[in-house]
């Protein structure tokens, strides 16, 4: 698969530590990339190790356009007795989950003083670029960063060596509304810096490229943002009604511990029933994957071979690629902020779900929103699978 990156620059994850309070978060001294790409009018945002193939990245999420946001991470936020970020922090949060990811920049701070945690123009630039590409917004990379002076308390110019690494602890929780996990120090020897690109081929990209995977971010923002206005039935009034009470999202209740263990010990009936719902193409691109073309549509003739060639393991090893794919993980999201905004009522029913009350709020025509809605969703999803 060839990949040409939006943007590219370095940059270093950190894993989070959640089993206990405060939380700690872990600047992994990986040397790494953050690098955006598109692909069939979806909007990639990953992170690979540097000595790693682009098209192997570690952490790679298919972003719903409007739905994250990449924001560099304020101390001055957090209270007084929260541990200071020693580095450039950036935060990868999300409207619809709360999950985050924390990413710090890897290269020699550029103020006078040698400031870890100043973000130079170019830094704050780079973040804004990153945050504009996942709104679904057209950006030139090229001439956007073309306009920064990065003179400002820069004495370092040109100095884009590493420093080493260490590792950041911090204090909140997933629902610190600015970061979370990221209400965080880094020890002193984390650093940020400058951009990156991927060789000359990637900062060529950055221009044209930024401009063709913009366009079609645009599209795809446009055509969730009709699905969903779609639901709502032209009433917007259950998107405003507030979020009600706090109740997880689909994406939160249907993790890989939770859904693996069911895929293996579900029988061959069960598991033919799940791949049921698969689209075709699946079924038979996994049996034909070095087999020729495998961008026609598939016949119905073709799907039943497919089916009658994969013995159990493999039926089964394809529902857990899918239930671990970035794409489902989206789809879910997708679906809980259809619910949230107001489409339950419709979505139930092309769903043939049970629930209260049919999506509305009782005594009235105003459809349930927030995790109100998703809570009356899930309860009805239980309702229907008792009464079979």
């Amino acid at each position: 698969m060839s990949i040409t990156p939006i943007i590219t620059f370095k940059a270093g994850i950190c894993d989070v530590d959640s089993s206990s309070r405060p939380y700690k978060v872990h600047a992994s001294p990986r040397p790494g990339y953050i690098y955006l790409y598109s692909e069939d009018e979806l909007l990639h945002f990953c992170w690979r190790e540097r000595s790693a193939p682009i098209d192997q990245p570690e952490l790679d999420l298919v972003m719903v356009p409007t739905d994250g946001h990449f924001v560099p991470y304020d101390p001055k936020t957090q209270p007084n007795d929260a541990t200071k970020p020693n580095a450039r922090v950036f935060v990868l949060k999300f409207l619809s989950s709360s999950q985050r990811h924390l990413f710090y920049l890897q290269s020699k701070p550029q103020g006078r003083n040698g400031d870890p945690r100043w973000f130079s123009p170019r830094d704050l630039k780079i973040g804004e670029i990153v945050d504009k590409l996942l709104q679904g917004e057209e950006v030139d990379v090229a001439r956007e960063l073309a306009s920064i002076n990065n003179s400002d308390n820069d004495d370092r110019r040109g100095d884009d060596d590493d420093e080493p690494m260490e590792d950041i602890e911090g204090h909140g929780g997933s629902n610190d509304p600015h970061g979370g996990a990221g209400a965080g120090g880094v020890d002193p020897g984390a650093t940020g810096g400058d951009i990156r690109e991927e060789g000359e081929s990637a900062r060529e990209g950055g221009a044209d490229g930024a401009r063709a995977a913009a366009s079609g971010a645009t599209d795809a923002a446009t055509a969730v943002r009709n699905f969903l206005d779609s639901l709502k039935g032209g009433s917007g009034a259950g998107a405003n009604q507030g979020e009600g009470k706090l109740y997880p999202l689909l994406s939160d209740l249907l993790t890989p511990p939770v859904t693996i263990p069911m895929v293996q010990l579900a029988s061959e009936e069960q598991v033919d029933e799940l791949l049921s719902f698969l689209p075709p193409a699946i079924l038979v691109f996994s049996q034909q994957a070095d087999q020729g073309d495998t961008t026609a549509e598939p016949t119905a003739a073709a799907i039943q071979a497919a089916k009658e060639a994969m013995s159990l393991g493999q039926k089964k090893a394809l529902l857990e690629k899918v239930l671990r794919s970035p794409q489902f993980h989206q789809s879910l999201t997708s679906l809980t902020m259809a619910i949230r905004d107001g489409g339950l009522p419709s979505i139930a029913d092309a769903l043939s779900i049970n629930v209260e009350n049919g999506g509305y709020l009782r005594g009235g025509q105003m459809p349930l929103g927030g995790g109100d809605a998703v809570e009356a969703f899930v309860e009805g999803v239980k309702r229907s699978v008792q009464g079979k």
